[in-house]
This record gives C-alpha cells, sequence and structure tokens, in this order.
C-alpha cells in the first residue's frame, strides 16, 4: 500500500470511528486497516497503542463510560454493580470523587493497565448468583436512562446483594446499612428470584435481617415462597475483616 492510500485510509477511519471510547483490531479491520497498518499508523502518530491490539486516537480523553462500553464486548457479563450501580440509580450515601467504580463480571479479569491507569476501580468475580438460565441473568442488567447506549449496570435488587456480598470487606459494615436503608419499592418477584440463586449465605442472611428490621418487604413472605439458602438452623457468626463480629439469624 503506498502513501497515498495509507492517508486515505486512515482519514476514513476518523471519519468513521466516534471519538471517546477505545477500539480494538477486530474494529480496525472492518475499515481496512490491519495489524501492521495499525502498528504503522501508531508510528506516525495517527493512533496512540493503548495495549496489544488495542487503541485510540491521540489526544482523545475518553471518559470511563466509553472505555467501559469498550470493556463490556469483551469481558462476559461484565457490568458496574454494587455501591456504583446503586449510585447511578439514585442511591447513594457520601460518595466521593474518587471513589472507585465497583465492577462485576462473570469470569476471572484482571483490568488493563490503561485502564486503571486512568480511572479508579476494582473487579470482582465471585460466583454469586447459581443462574437458572443466562435470560434471567440479563433481566437482572439494564441501561438505566441517561447513561451511554450500551452500559451495562446491575438492576437495584441485584446490586444490593453485590453491595452486601463485599459488607464487611470492600465495603463497610455501616455504609453497607445506610445505602440499604436508602433502597425503595424493590420489585418483590425479581429480588425472591435472585435470592434464590445467591450462593452467599451471608448475603442472604444479612438481606433477610435488614429487610426485617426496615420493613423493606414482607420477609416472610419471602421465605414462603422462595428456596432461599440461608445455610442451618444456627445462628451464623463471623468475624469480618473490618473487625465487626457479624450474628445473624437464618431467617433475619
Amino acid at each position: 500500500m503506498d502513501g497515498n492510500s495509507r492517508h486515505q485510509v486512515i482519514k476514513r477511519v476518523q471519519a468513521d470511528l466516534p471519538r471517546g471510547a477505545p477500539f480494538d483490531l477486530t474494529t480496525l479491520a472492518t475499515l481496512g486497516v490491519s495489524p501492521q497498518l495499525a502498528a504503522h499508523y501508531a508510528e506516525g502518530g495517527w493512533l496512540v497503542r493503548l495495549a496489544q491490539g488495542v487503541y485510540a486516537f491521540p489526544n482523545d480523553d475518553f471518559g470511563v463510560y466509553g472505555a467501559l462500553t469498550f470493556l463490556q464486548r469483551r469481558v462476559p457479563g461484565l457490568h458496574i454493580g454494587g455501591k456504583s450501580a446503586l449510585a447511578l440509580q439514585g442511591v447513594r450515601h457520601n460518595v466521593g470523587n474518587r471513589e472507585s467504580l465497583v465492577l462485576w463480571g462473570d469470569t476471572r479479569y484482571t483490568l488493563p493497565a490503561w485502564f486503571i491507569s486512568r480511572f479508579a476501580a476494582r473487579y470482582i468475580h465471585a460466583g454469586l448468583f447459581d443462574w437458572p438460565d443466562t435470560a434471567f441473568a440479563g433481566k437482572t442488567l439494564g441501561n438505566p436512562p441517561g447513561l451511554p447506549k450500551g452500559l451495562v449496570v446491575a438492576a437495584p435488587e441485584r446490586a444490593v446483594l453485590e453491595l452486601l456480598y463485599e459488607a464487611g470487606t470492600k465495603q463497610s459494615l455501616e455504609e453497607a446499612r445506610n445505602l440499604f436503608d436508602g433502597l425503595r419499592s424493590p420489585r418483590r418477584e425479581l429480588l425472591g428470584q435472585l435470592l434464590s440463586c445467591c450462593t452467599s449465605v451471608k448475603t442472604v442472611r444479612l438481606f433477610l435481617t435488614w429487610a426485617r428490621e426496615t420493613e423493606l418487604l414482607d420477609v416472610d413472605d419471602l421465605l414462603a415462597r422462595y428456596p432461599l439458602r440461608v445455610g442451618s438452623t444456627k445462628r451464623w457468626m463471623s468475624r469480618l475483616a473490618d473487625g465487626t463480629l457479624l450474628s445473624l439469624n437464618p431467617h433475619g
């Protein structure tokens, strides 16, 4: 390919690819850019190489949502979850400017260096739910109003269980309780189904305990309608990482 042809291709790339997010070699290939040509454009300053096979435009100060949308196409189940998902949907408590973005996914994954050097974030893969099928898992994720199209966020009912899973470890118990208290009118059917899929006894028991205390919903009705994994009939006790002794009854 001669110099004029290469110039025409990069002009097409600049015209067709929107700013605000990275892109990969698969995307570039649809515009006639081979890996070798992408490397040539990076050497010439037309593109910036973020990692192997990942590029961006020079001086494109892309935001976290554009970067996340890109990663969500590459990492199964990647979504904004827990405390961060609740905050985006109006349930928040003293959210700081440098608060780490909480991300969950379906597989073990290390956030790339180009991402964590730009954005404060942490990634969790815990197998918190034993899904009956992929269709139901998809119903617990969505794209809330006001956020970029394609950005995947946990529904509040799923996010609160992700939050409780981390309570006492990465998430203080006190703040978790404050956020729980801010939850309003959860969908009982969805919560019941999520709780029946939840594999963490601590998470289920903590939800039932706080739901009973706050009268968020009818806990006894929930227990009667759904097979929840509460473990044994004994009280669950554990010294959490923050030093708190957590004691939970099987049924809240």
